[in-house]
Parts: structure tokens; C-alpha cells; sequence
């Protein structure tokens, strides 16, 4: 016979049968995870049995609050749970095998059947108890303020009675006001429902309920007493925590859906206070107050809590009447006046070599020596911090030509060796460190330039906001304004937007553009984004070279720097632009034929003109037209008229001195 043991790897023994436990063990054990003590016997009878469970609040043998109804057929099942703590769970036993299609819809009716047997079992309970407990309560005797209870609780008596025994009483109402049972409260603070008596959704009011500006919902009655006496507002009993949820819906019901409602949980070990109220308020809306220590609203007010603090905190001002806010002054405060603000995010920006840092510069060391004006606008003097990523070297010769230009002795001015990276926490700590260590904390901070001090990404979002996060922060602590020095894009289009995430814009109070200059204009200084003032007029300036007193290289040559130097806005020359692609044209095609000169003027004869135009493609008509004096807004008739040319032997000679004069040095150059 073959060997098997190589195809299932061993010997084969026969899989060991599972027997499951009876019907009322597995019953029982459901039980205790839930939380409930099960009674000693089981019956499975098809009908409801009650058993104490001793579950909080249980209080003598006849308090059953738990119960149970099973059926003992093929599929013994059925529902079970304690109406004092909500608890209601379905039960289907093991039998060690899947139901079958047939036991499976046995199983659904018997659920059904049982759920009947329950709701009309308590139904008819329900009828009886409230007949009883109207009886009981009208016989009761109005509580005074000395029942042992109440003096415990340290509340006032708010409608409660007394039974014969010296047990304090309060109502469960039902929605229209009728009364469905009684809660009994021992001295010692033991409770007991009447038996029989419905609770879910049932509820007791204390205080006024007539347009209440907010309704507080808690579980017991001294824990109300408290919150209504503590704010004067009403509160709703719900007697329990799970039935905190129906009787919220039912307030919401009532008092629509912008009432505010505020459930005061219980602050329990076992969070089931927190649970139940953040279920209510889901599914019906309501704010939540727990005490921040272990214990309800009672005990919170009995350890020396201040719950009216707790449950209705002071105005925050975060929303101010309008008319108000317009009354009260509140001018922006400068730095220097339109340009740079008090406790603000600035960005300063310029292609790399434009000239931004010695702008940047300038602002700060007028700030730092004391104030006086930049550009015309009025400076307050202050403490600079100015962190620089890059260029120490450079940096001592610029600040040392600015003080000897300025003839500043004097700076109230901070520089750092190096950069860092200021948006992860141990750079974030280093500036902060170094700046609370300075004598006086700065008014302004600048960062010189961004990605020396970013770590990451400037196009990322994160990154960004990373960023502005440590900037916000040190301008909350050290209440100044933080100046990020950044690059533009190289192009024409991009030399006059950061660069980088949008975000970076979207979050600055005051954005600042220097484009550079040359010889032929001045270094432009715009705003582009001023979020609390209008936007400031363009300032222009040079850079004036200054010879460093007492600077000497290592050959003995002097040592340079720059300093910004304000200057006038270049003068706009209006330019007819058909006349100026004249002048382009008669300059191409001037250099296209021979360079021709008379009287040390360019000049071009009419036929080698016409070769020209014929040459680059024009028709002859319209070659001929733009030589014609008469022809309107044509070659020849602008030119003439505009005194650029003039006609001269065969052609014509070219008479405005400007353009004549970069012709031939053009042609001598060449």
C-alpha cells in the first residue's frame, strides 16, 4: 500500500469534536459580558423573568432591574438586559453547527415574539405603575431644606416630597407633562425606581422653562439642583446616563433646532457618562461640559470648583458690536511709516543681485540707529534681530560704509554668523534662545535670505506652513515684525512675484518687490501687497559706491562697498510707437544697404530703400506708399513730420541728433 504520510505530511487524526456549553451557561456568560450579574437559575420558558442585578443604584431584593425572556427549542435565543442601566442585548445559543435556512427564520420570529412579549409585558406595566405612583405622589409631603439628603448635597428642595418612611421623592415626567414613575432616594444617597414605571425618555425640569437661553441636561437630581442654582438656568433630570440621548431628542423636539442645549456629563471612571453624552449630542445636538476632575457638577461645586465658570465661561470678545469697533481708534502703527509695520509678516523680494539686501539693509539700520526717515517716510527707532544665511564677509563692508556715510556711531542692531533651520523645532529654539538672551527684546527680525532658513521645499504647502508657523510664533512672543528676505523667478514675467508656494503671499501683511536698476535707470521700489493700508507710491534709488575709511586689503587696495542712495523716479518719455518702428525700420535697413553718410548724417537713396522693402518680402505698392510724403501716417510722412528725417538729394538724410548720433557710433563700433 502506498505511504500517504508524504501527501498530508504526517499521520491523520480525525479533527476533535467541539461540544458547546448548555443554552443557560451561554446565556449566563452573556450576561457577565455586558456587565450584568445573571440570576442563579435559567428558564427557558418563553417568558420574562426579573432578577437583581446589582448593578449602581440597586437597592434591596425587590430592586430586579434585569430580565430575561428565552425559548428552548432547536434555536434557544431570546433578549435580556437591565432597564436601569439601558442594557437591552439579543441572545442566540451555540449549537454547534450553522443554522439552517428554516432555524434562521425560526430564530427571527422567536426574536420578534419576544420583543412583543416584552414591549406589551411593560406596556401594561407601564398603565398600572402610573396609577400607583400618582396615588404615592400625591400623598407625599413637601420636602424641607433640613431632609439629611439634601443637606448632604448642599441643594434646595426645587418641588421634591417626602414618603412616609423619610425617603425623598422626584417625579419622571412624560412628554406632555403626565407623571410615568417615581425615583426614591435614600439619606444615604441610594435610589430606586418605582416597579414598573417607565424611564426611558422620561425626565424632570428644574428652573423655568419659558424661553430658556440654554437648556442644561444631567443625569441626577442633586447634580441639576446644582447646575440650576449655579446659573439660574433650567435643568432637565434625565436620571440616568443612557437616558440622557431620548430625553435630549425630546428637548430638541420641543425647542427647535437652534436651542442651545448643554449636556453636563458625568466625569466617571468608566467613561460611560462621556459616551452617552457624546451620542446625544451627535445625534441631536448639544455642546458637552464635563468637571476636569472625577465626579459630577455636585461634587465639582463641593471640592471648591468653580462650575459657573466651567458652565458659562466669560465673554472671550472674540465678536465685537460693529458700531463699536469703528468708535475706538485703533491706528496702524509703522516701523517706518507705509512701508514697514509693527508686528507683521513682511516678504521683500528681488532677483538674485538686484539689490534687495542693501535696500533691506538700509531699512534696518535706520531703525536701528535711532529712527529720523527713509526715502521721506518718518522711522521709529527700535532693535533689529538680523539673521543672515549667507554673505558675512560682504555684510561687515556694507554696514560699516553705511555707518561712515551716515556718520552713525552706534547700532541697536544684532547679526547672526550663520543661518539655521528656523521651521523644525531645535532651529526654531536657537533663534528664539539667542533673541531672549539680547538685552532688549527686537522690534524688528529679519531673515536674510528664506531657503538659508527653510528646511524643505519652498513650493511645498507643508514646508510653507511650517515656515509661517515659527514666524507667527516669535511674533506673538516677542511681539515684532518678522521680515523674510526671498528670491523672484529670473525671467521678465517672474521678477516681480516671490517664489515659491502661494501661500507665502496669502499669508503676509506687506509684500515688497526691488527690481534692479542699471545705468540707464534706478533701482524700483514697490509694494506690492499692504493687507491693513493702501498700498504705498514707488520709491526709487542708486547704489553709491563708498570707500571704506581705514579698509586696506591684503595688496594694499581700498576696499569698496555700497549704499543705497534715494533718487528721483526716471522721467517717462511718451513714445508714438509707429514712429519708433519707423526709426527701426530706417536704422535696418540703413545698415542693410551700405551705411551711407552726408553732412555726417546717415542717409539711404529712395531706390536702395525700394531694393530693400522689395528684398524683405513688401509689395511694390505698399513699398511705394510708405515713400511717399503725402501717403497719411506712412514711412516718409511720420518721419518727416516727427523731424527724424529730411528729404536730401536721391533719399533722405536722417536729422534727429539722438538717433543719428548711436547710428554712426553703432557703425563705427562695428
Amino acid at each position: 500500500m502506498a505511504d500517504l504520510t508524504n501527501i498530508f505530511n504526517g499521520s491523520f487524526y480525525p479533527p476533535v469534536e467541539t461540544v458547546p456549553e448548555s443554552p443557560e451557561s451561554q446565556l449566563c456568560n452573556a450576561m457577565r459580558d455586558v456587565g450584568i450579574d445573571p440570576p442563579s437559575t435559567i428558564y427557558m420558558d418563553g417568558k420574562i423573568h426579573r432578577f437583581k442585578t446589582n448593578s449602581k443604584g440597586s437597592s434591596g431584593a425587590g430592586d430586579k432591574t434585569g430580565w430575561y425572556i428565552c425559548y428552548s427549542d432547536n434555536t434557544p435565543a431570546g433578549r435580556f438586559g437591565d432597564w436601569r442601566a439601558g442594557i437591552e442585548v439579543s441572545f442566540r445559543a451555540d449549537i454547534g453547527r450553522k443554522f439552517t435556512a428554516a432555524e434562521e427564520m425560526a430564530h427571527s420570529r422567536r426574536m420578534s415574539e419576544a420583543k412583543a412579549a416584552r414591549d406589551a409585558e411593560l406596556a401594561k406595566q407601564h398603565e398600572v405603575t402610573e396609577d400607583v405612583v400618582a396615588k404615592i405622589w400625591a400623598d407625599c409631603t413637601p420636602a424641607n431644606k433640613d431632609h439629611p439628603y439634601l443637606k448632604k448635597k448642599g441643594i434646595c428642595v426645587h418641588g421634591s416630597r417626602v414618603t412616609g418612611d423619610g425617603r425623598l421623592v422626584v417625579p419622571l415626567l412624560n412628554k406632555d407633562g403626565s407623571l410615568s414613575t417615581l425615583q426614591y432616594i435614600s439619606t444615604d444617597g441610594g435610589k430606586l425606581y418605582h416597579k414598573g414605571g417607565a424611564t426611558g425618555g422620561k425626565f424632570w425640569s428644574i428652573g423655568n422653562a419659558e424661553n430658556p437661553k440654554t437648556i442644561f441636561i444631567a443625569e441626577g437630581f442633586a447634580t441639576a439642583a446644582t447646575i440650576h442654582e449655579t446659573t439660574g438656568s433650567i435643568c432637565i433630570v434625565a436620571y440616568s446616563a443612557s437616558n440622557i440621548v431620548p430625553v435630549t431628542g425630546v428637548m430638541r423636539e420641543t425647542y427647535g433646532a437652534t436651542q442651545d442645549i448643554v449636556i453636563v456629563a458625568d466625569n466617571d471612571s468608566s467613561g460611560v457618562g462621556m459616551r452617552y453624552a457624546e451620542q446625544a449630542s451627535a445625534k441631536h445636538g448639544a455642546r458637552i461640559v464635563s468637571p476636569p476632575e472625577l465626579g459630577d457638577a455636585n461634587d465639582y461645586v463641593a471640592n471648591g470648583g468653580d462650575l459657573l465658570s466651567l458652565l458659562m465661561p466669560p465673554k472671550d470678545n472674540w465678536l465685537v458690536p460693529a458700531d463699536d469697533l469703528s468708535t475706538q481708534p485703533s491706528p496702524i502703527k509703522w516701523l517706518i511709516k507705509g512701508w514697514i509695520q509693527e508686528e507683521a509678516l513682511i516678504m521683500i523680494h528681488g532677483p538674485s543681485g538686484g539689490g534687495k539686501t542693501f535696500m533691506v539693509l538700509d531699512q534696518c539700520l535706520r531703525i536701528a540707529s535711532g529712527g529720523g526717515e527713509w526715502m521721506g517716510h518718518k522711522v521709529k527707532a527700535g532693535s533689529v534681530g538680523y539673521f543672515a544665511g549667507e554673505g558675512h564677509h560682504g555684510l561687515r563692508g556694507r554696514i560699516a560704509a553705511w555707518k561712515q556715510k551716515h556718520q552713525i556711531s552706534k547700532l541697536n542692531m544684532w547679526v547672526s554668523k550663520s543661518g539655521c533651520d528656523l521651521n523644525t523645532p531645535s532651529g526654531y529654539q536657537r533663534v528664539r534662545e539667542a533673541l531672549l538672551s539680547l538685552d532688549e527684546r527686537p522690534s524688528m527680525i529679519v531673515f536674510d535670505t528664506l531657503h538659508r532658513f527653510l528646511l524643505g521645499d519652498e513650493n511645498s504647502a507643508q514646508d510653507t506652513k511650517s515656515m509661517l508657523d515659527a514666524c507667527a510664533a516669535l511674533m506673538m512672543e516677542f511681539g515684532c515684525t518678522v521680515v523674510l528676505v526671498h528670491h523672484t523667478g529670473v525671467s521678465a514675467e517672474t521678477q516681480h512675484r516671490a517664489r515659491g508656494s502661494s501661500a507665502w503671499r496669502g499669508a503676509l501683511d506687506i509684500e515688497i518687490s526691488v527690481a534692479p536698476g542699471d545705468e540707464n535707470k534706478p533701482m524700483q521700489i514697490s509694494q506690492k501687497k499692504s493687507k491693513d493700508a493702501e498700498l504705498t507710491l514707488d520709491v526709487y534709488a542708486t547704489l553709491e559706491k563708498i570707500a571704506i575709511t581705514g579698509w586696506i586689503d591684503e595688496d594694499g587696495d581700498q576696499v569698496y562697498s555700497a549704499v543705497l542712495s534715494p533718487t528721483d523716479a526716471p522721467v517717462a518719455i511718451k513714445k508714438d510707437s509707429k514712429l519708433d518702428s519707423h526709426r527701426k525700420l530706417f536704422e535696418k535697413v540703413w545698415f542693410a544697404t551700405g551705411t551711407e553718410v552726408r553732412e555726417e548724417m546717415p542717409y539711404i537713396s529712395r531706390s536702395a530703400f525700394m531694393a530693400k522693402l522689395d528684398a524683405d518680402g513688401w509689395a511694390k505698392r505698399t513699398a511705394e506708399n510708405a515713400l511717399k510724403p503725402s501717403t497719411t501716417n506712412g514711412f516718409v510722412n511720420l518721419m518727416e513730420g516727427g523731424d527724424v528725417i529730411k528729404p536730401f538729394e536721391h533719399g533722405w538724410i536722417m536729422i534727429d541728433q539722438v538717433n543719428a548720433s548711436a547710428l554712426i557710433m553703432m557703425k563705427n563700433e562695428k
